[in-house]
């Protein structure tokens, strides 16, 4: 059983009757015969593309979804002194990027129902140094945007969503990316919306900060050898961007079927007693990036499953502030800041396979495994 299936993505059937590796094929092919490999046509056909989707005015294609939030950083100005509030439980680009910045990645404990940062604990951590707010919508839904936005206003603070799991999720009938001041994905093949290497996008409505992102990603250059802004190289392949546009087409129904196989998860997980599944909050969809459980004994819960040939993961057993890269970086948010929730999440959650074209029949099978696991480890630690 393999935890993500990108092998049988590419034998799905797109509406034109193609499977995804042709149109895939067929749109590299044509990147190949046209031979402009950096921002070829296929680059801004994915902006608009994407933008379109999201529902906001502008999408800027990048390399990467670390160069999303990176780009995102440069053109709201962050820089050394700074702060950035975000959550401690998360792949460490959230804060990577800040401290890369020179700024400090300030800390808020986590929503225990959903995994993402609780808005209730917001607003004790902003300070005059306070920048941005960055909320990681983890695991496939949205963070809670229409009360981490009334807070950020109130103190003149502009949102980042980092939507690198989230893309194709809905926020009472706003898609993520498009719920805060920016918004940015992953293209990273395991993504909702992955291709077949790093990519990653920008999404905004304010135009100036458009125009500031997409200078920033190539290098703060307005024309060519004039830079304006200290940028990066920042901008995604041609190729990528073809790859991407092959898949697009089957991405609505795959966006169907993540829900339709997480909803049928918890379903057969709740029947047979395991209770905690994931939580979808009010107005939210998930595309479950990531179909993510708690567990006690979790090693142990995952060396059983092994041997029955399922494959786990853990997103994420240590937390951004105990993370030996970022120490140096770390003040006040490592310090008098208590994150139980976060804590004990990353003691105890388990990511079981999930990907589209997962069958009833392998559900029924992870789950009956997952019982039994459970079942004996609780009785080995008992003993």
């Amino acid at each position: 059983m393999q935890f993500i299936d990108l092998e049988a993505q590419q034998r799905q059937q797109l509406p034109d009757g193609r499977i995804i590796r042709e149109a895939v094929d067929a749109r590299i092919a044509s990147v190949l015969n046209h031979g402009c490999y950096i921002l070829g046509p296929e680059v801004k056909e994915l902006e608009t593309t994407l933008s379109a989707y999201v529902g906001v005015e502008h999408c800027i294609a990048v390399a990467s979804g670390t160069d999303a939030l990176l780009i995102a950083l440069m053109a709201l100005g962050v820089q050394a002194g700074d702060e950035v509030i975000t959550t401690p439980f998360s792949f460490i680009s959230t804060s990577e990027t800040i401290a890369l910045l020179g700024a400090t990645p300030v800390y808020v404990d986590i929503d225990p129902a959903t995994y993402n940062l609780d808005p209730n604990k917001l607003e004790p951590a902003i300070s005059e140094r306070t920048k941005a707010i960055i909320p990681v919508s983890l695991y496939g839904q949205p963070s809670d945007f229409p009360a981490i936005n009334v807070i950020a206003e109130r103190y003149g603070l502009p949102v980042i969503e980092d939507g690198a799991q989230s893309f194709g999720s809905q926020q009472h009938g706003r898609r993520s990316c498009g719920l805060s001041t920016i918004g940015t994905t992953s293209f990273f093949p395991s993504k909702p919306f992955g291709g077949y290497g790093d990519g990653g996008a920008c999404f905004t409505d304010d135009p100036e900060l458009a125009d500031r992102m997409r200078r920033v990603s190539r290098h703060g250059q307005v024309r060519r050898y004039i830079h304006t802004d200290i940028g990066v190289n920042g901008r995604i392949d041609t190729l990528q961007a073809a790859i991407l546009l092959g898949k697009w087409p089957n991405f609505a129904q795959e966006v169907e079927q993540r829900g339709r196989i997480g909803a049928t998860y918890s379903r057969k997980l709740q029947a047979v007693g395991i209770t905690t599944t994931p939580q979808l909050a009010i107005g939210n969809t998930s595309v479950y990036s990531q179909y993510t459980v708690q567990v006690d004994h979790r090693a142990d819960v995952q060396a059983a499953l092994k041997e029955r040939g399922i494959p786990t993961a853990v997103h994420y057993p240590t937390l951004l502030s105990q993370q030996p890269a970022l120490r140096s970086v770390h003040s006040r948010s490592c310090q008098g800041w208590h994150m139980p929730v976060a804590q004990e999440a990353s003691e105890t959650v388990m990511s079981l396979p999930m990907h589209p074209w997962l069958s009833d029949e392998d559900q029924d099978l992870v789950v009956n495994a997952l019982v039994t696991a459970i079942h004996q480890t609780s009785v080995s630690s008992a003993a």
